[in-house]
């Protein structure tokens, strides 16, 4: 089974980050990827280790300076969009 280390950011640290978080980590269910992950607000990122960083696009045009691949979200409660955007990194096609 593939995992993926999911850092997921949004302005305060809970709320957003976490719901984004738990829907990454269903999908990792469903694509069988176990999803290793983190809800943080946007001062606490960096540093942390992860093979991906998921936020709101507010957010994540913040999240700068960075290797780690940044997936920006429009519209949060929008889980087709969310799979869309994670496929790749759930499947391991990048």
């Amino acid at each position: 089974m593939k995992e993926l280390r999911v850092l997921s950011v949004c302005g305060m640290g809970f709320g957003t980050s976490l719901m984004t978080l738990m829907n990454v980590q269903e999908l990792g269910e469903k694509y069988d990827c176990k999803v290793i992950g983190e809800a943080c607000d946007l001062g606490s990122w960096q540093g942390k280790d992860a093979d991906l960083i998921v936020a709101s696009s507010e957010i994540a045009s913040q999240i700068v300076n960075t290797d780690i691949p940044v997936i920006s979200i429009a519209n949060i409660l929008d889980k087709e969009e969310l799979e869309e955007k994670i496929y790749p990194y759930l499947t391991g096609e990048l």
